[in-house]
């Protein structure tokens, strides 16, 4: 199974939607908040070139934002290779 982290920031109403969608639907997550995890920001933009809020790894590739369809997608395609 993919391992799968949300970066996230304690004011980010997008960030709960996205743990609560990925917890409705069974996928386990790792949670990490950037505003107290600095260095995980520079990698975050580092990795990405974004810095905003929630961004999703999926067994190594990425989700940008909130977006149901394109987390299912990535779920399903990653554990399924």
């Amino acid at each position: 199974m993919a391992q799968v982290t949300v970066y996230t920031t304690t004011t980010c109403p997008y960030c709960v939607m996205a743990k609560n969608f990925l917890r409705a639907q069974g996928i386990p997550f790792k949670e990490v908040n950037v505003e107290f995890d600095p260095e995980a920001a520079r990698r975050l933009v580092e990795t990405t070139g974004q810095m905003g809020v929630p961004q999703i790894e999926i067994g190594g590739r990425w989700v940008l934002g909130y977006d149901p369809d394109a987390i299912m997608a990535l779920w399903n395609q990653t554990n399924h290779r």
